[in-house]
C-alpha cells in the first residue's frame, strides 16, 4: 500500500489525527522507510474480511513524548533489526492465551504507534487491520472503544527496553494494568512494547473504529491539495471531517510538568482559548466555558499549513488554529459503559468536576 512517494500523505494525516500525541511522524517516516529499504511490506485487510473465529490483538510502543524526544529514531529503528521488542510483546501473548495471533490492529492513530503497527505486520506476516482504537490519539491504554464492547485489555504482556518482561494477567479496575506499564517503562529504560487486547475477529468487527488507515492517507492528500492549490488547509481538513474550525490564537502561556510517564501542559491562547493536555489534547474552553471534551476531537492545526502540532513542540508565541468535531459512534457507546466511564473520566486528565458532554451539545450552548 505504501511506497516512498506517498506515506508523506499518510504520515500527515496521522499527524493530525494523533490530537497532539500519538508520537511524532518523523518516527513514523523512518520505521516505514527502514521497511520499504528492507523489503518489507505489511498486508492491510478490512476488517469485515475477517473471521468471526479469528484472534485479533492490539499493542504498541508505551514512552513519554519527552522521553521518546531523548532517543535517536535511526538509531533505535537500526537496532530493532536485531530486537524488536513488539514482537516479543506479541509472541508472548501468544503463548499467554495458548492461541496463535492472525491478526493485528492499531490501538490509535499517531505518528509512531500506526507506523510501529504496521512494521510489526511487515516483520512478522500478520495481516494488519484497517482500522484501530480510537481514530486518533489517546494517552492511556484503556481509552479505547474495545472496553466497551466486551473485550478486555488484559492479559498485557509487556516488554521494556532494558530487556525485563510482565505480564498482567487480570485488574480489578480497568486502569490498573496501564498504570503498572507506565511504572515499568519508567524504570526499564523508559519505554518499552506491549501487546493488549486479545479479542475474536467477531468482537473486532463490533468494536473496531473502521478504515482509520486509509483515511489518514486520504486526509493527508487533501491536506497536499489544498497547499498545492494556495487554499486555506484548515478550513479543508474541517470540511473532509466533519468539523468546525472553533478558534485560532497565539499560545500566550504555558504550564507544563512530565509526571509518571505523561506530559501534562496546560495551555492559554489570545481570545480566550484554553487547553487541557495530557500528552493529546483533552478538552478545550472557550472563555471559560468547556466546548471540546475527550474522546471528541480536538485538531490543534498550524494555520498556515494545516500540519497537526506536537503537544512537546509548542512554545509561547506560535500561532494555533482548533478544529473540532464528535468522535466515532463506537466510541459514545463505550463512554456509556460502566467501564468507559471509568476509564474516559475527565479525572484522568486532571479535571474530576469535569462532566462529559458531547461536543455538538457543548458547541449548541455557547451560541
Amino acid at each position: 500500500m505504501f511506497t516512498k512517494a506517498n506515506i508523506g500523505q499518510f504520515l500527515e494525516g496521522l499527524a493530525i489525527l494523533g490530537t497532539g500525541g500519538g508520537g511524532s511522524p518523523e518516527w513514523g517516516r523512518i520505521i516505514l522507510e527502514n521497511d520499504l529499504d528492507k523489503g518489507r511490506a505489511a498486508t492491510i485487510v478490512k476488517p469485515e474480511n475477517v473471521p468471526d473465529d479469528a484472534i485479533v490483538a492490539s499493542g504498541g510502543i508505551m514512552g513519554s513524548v519527552k522521553t521518546l524526544e531523548k532517543i535517536s529514531p535511526s538509531e533505535l529503528v537500526a537496532g530493532w533489526e536485531k530486537r524488536f521488542e513488539l514482537t516479543e510483546a506479541f509472541e508472548l501473548q501468544a503463548k499467554t492465551i495458548g492461541k496463535k495471533i492472525d491478526y493485528i490492529v492499531a490501538f490509535e492513530m499517531g505518528g509512531l504507534n500506526t507506523p510501529v503497527m504496521l512494521s510489526l505486520g511487515a516483520r512478522t506476516g500478520i495481516p494488519v487491520i484497517d482500522g484501530d482504537g480510537l481514530g486518533r490519539a489517546a494517552p492511556e491504554t484503556h481509552m479505547i472503544s474495545f472496553i466497551g464492547h466486551g473485550v478486555s485489555l488484559t492479559p498485557m504482556p509487556l516488554v521494556d527496553s532494558a530487556g525485563n518482561a510482565v505480564v498482567v494477567h487480570y485488574g480489578v479496575d480497568n486502569t490498573y494494568a496501564d498504570q503498572l506499564g507506565r511504572w515499568v517503562v519508567t524504570h526499564g529504560g523508559g519505554m518499552g512494547a506491549n501487546c493488549h487486547y486479545p479479542m475474536s475477529g467477531k468482537k473486532l468487527k463490533e468494536a473496531v473504529i473502521p478504515y482509520t488507515i486509509t483515511g489518514a492517507s486520504a486526509l493527508g492528500e487533501v491536506v497536499y491539495k489544498a497547499r498545492t492549490e494556495k487554499n486555506d488547509p484548515v478550513g479543508a481538513i474541517a470540511r473532509f471531517v466533519g468539523g468546525q474550525h472553533i478558534h485560532t490564537g497565539t499560545i500566550q502561556k504555558i504550564q507544563e510538568k512530565e509526571w509518571e510517564g505523561f506530559y501534562f501542559i496546560n495551555l492559554e491562547l489570545s481570545g480566550g482559548a484554553e487547553l487541557v493536555i495530557k500528552n493529546e489534547y483533552m478538552s478545550l474552553f472557550l472563555n471559560g466555558k468547556p466546548v471540546t471534551i475527550f474522546p471528541d476531537f480536538i485538531l490543534g492545526l498550524d494555520p498556515q499549513t494545516g500540519r497537526g502540532l506536537m503537544s512537546a513542540d509548542l512554545k509561547i508565541g506560535d500561532e494555533m488554529a482548533l478544529v473540532v468535531y464528535p468522535c466515532h459512534p463506537r466510541l459514545r457507546n463505550a463512554l456509556k459503559s460502566k467501564e468507559g466511564q471509568n476509564a474516559f473520566s475527565p479525572k484522568r486528565f486532571g479535571q474530576p468536576d469535569l462532566i462529559y458532554k458531547p461536543v455538538e451539545e457543548l458547541l449548541n450552548g455557547i451560541k
